[in-house]
């Protein structure tokens, strides 16, 4: 399995406006080869922001590279430009993969 995140530092205040971007994504994760399953995560807020995380789960890391090329990526990151104001810096990527599961 391979892990895919993002990490959001999201401004105080904008977190409705985060969440509903979020909500109204027309990711098509589900018609991807290989994808397993996505969350929404939250974090604690801070004083000047509030962290998310974006949580997806392929069948392997190969899966994952081949929707970063297709066009359902593309569509779903067509506006992410225009959340910029929302966040505290740009997000982080970090990639996993499965060495043992219990």
């Amino acid at each position: 399995m391979f892990y895919a995140m993002n990490r959001f530092r999201v401004l105080r205040g904008m977190e409705d406006a985060f969440e509903e971007k979020w909500r109204s994504r027309d990711s098509q994760l589900d018609k991807v080869e290989g994808f397993v399953s996505f969350r929404l995560l939250k974090g604690e807020p801070a004083e000047d922001h509030t962290p998310y995380v974006s949580h997806s789960v392929w069948r392997d890391r190969a899966a994952f590279e081949g929707w970063t090329r297709s066009p359902y990526f593309r569509r779903a990151h067509a506006t992410a430009g225009e959340a910029k104001p929302m966040y505290l810096g740009g997000p982080r990527f970090e990639g996993f993969e499965t060495v043992m599961e219990g």
